[in-house]
């Protein structure tokens, strides 16, 4: 059998009440990008249904990066990166708990017979450090893995029936093999599992929320995929 499992690692910007002084004077920053990826946990939810299992954590990736491997040097930002050694610790723990409970359900999984399909539900910046990004939705995988290329085409393909006029790009804004949950998982378990990452430009979020119509689409094209297995 084939199940979907579904994560998000920047659904929202919390900071623990002990590290609320790291961002003294620099609070704002917290509701930017930088903070956390706007949008993502509503579209999250929205496509929770059609998932064997979900999960996402609202800890502010200021805080902690969820999203890079452990020692990465993006980890810690320049806001956490000096705390002193217990609260990196805690933080360190919060963000073990959360990476080994996800490898421990896919473990299960694949144990049992099944293949498992993750998509890490991401959203992205309409313009960095002054550059627009021209793409509505980034497909991220990685193109030598023959079930991740297979199922990102026919979403692409399915994306685009419901939407034509919507910016579908592969591997982009990002690498598909870049640092981060999927790739660690790839490492992990080398058969029977197949990662992706959603991204979704934050221009059609509003208050947090994504724009129905896209995340309508989103979670039709992808049931349809899933339907026709991968």
């Amino acid at each position: 059998m084939n199940e979907l499992f579904l994560s998000c690692e920047h659904g929202g910007n919390d900071v623990p009440p002990e590290l609320q002084h790291c961002f003294a004077g620099h609070a704002k920053v917290l509701n930017t990008h930088r903070g956390y990826d706007i949008g993502a946990l509503d579209l999250f939810h929205r496509l929770v249904p059609l998932a064997a299992a979900s999960t996402f954590t609202t800890l502010s990736r200021l805080c902690i990066e969820m999203n890079r491997s452990e020692g990465h040097r993006q980890q810690f930002s320049a806001f956490t990166a000096g705390v002193e050694p217990a609260r990196k610790q805690h933080l360190l723990a919060l963000y073990r708990t959360y990476r080994n409970a996800i490898i421990e359900d896919i473990q299960t999984r694949i144990a049992a017979g099944n293949a498992v399909l993750h998509v890490a539900v991401h959203s992205f910046t309409p313009v960095l450090d002054g550059v627009e990004r021209r793409l509505d939705v980034g497909l991220l995988y990685d193109p030598q893995r023959t079930a991740e290329r297979a199922f990102a085409m026919a979403w692409r393909k399915a994306l685009r029936q419901r939407l034509p006029a919507m910016a579908v790009r592969m591997n982009q804004p990002y690498k598909g093999v870049s640092d981060g949950l999927p790739t660690a998982l790839r490492n992990r378990f080398p058969k029977g599992y197949a990662g992706l990452e959603l991204e979704v430009n934050q221009r059609f979020a509003t208050n947090n929320r994504m724009e129905p119509r896209l995340a309508s689409a989103l979670h039709d094209s992808m049931a349809e995929v899933l339907k026709q297995g991968w």
